[in-house]
């Protein structure tokens, strides 16, 4: 839910790697943060987090909800 305080795009990033693991809550925050500003460190993160999910390094988990309905 989104009664919490936003965090960051990079704390979020960094706490998907770490876990190995993309929320749909984190995905969605993402989303909403990268409709707005967001500077150049934040759009690094981004990158890396893309990098670290194409590696298989981090799961996501609306990627295994889509694959599990199909």
């Amino acid at each position: 839910m989104m009664s919490q305080l936003m965090v960051s795009i990079r704390e979020l990033v960094q706490e998907a790697i770490a876990s190995g693991y993309l929320s749909l809550d984190a995905e969605n925050q993402l989303r909403q943060q990268l409709a707005t500003k967001y500077d150049f460190e934040d759009f690094q993160a981004i990158l890396e987090l893309q990098d670290a999910a194409m590696e298989g390094r981090v799961r996501q988990e609306s990627r295994e909800l889509l694959q599990k309905s199909s």
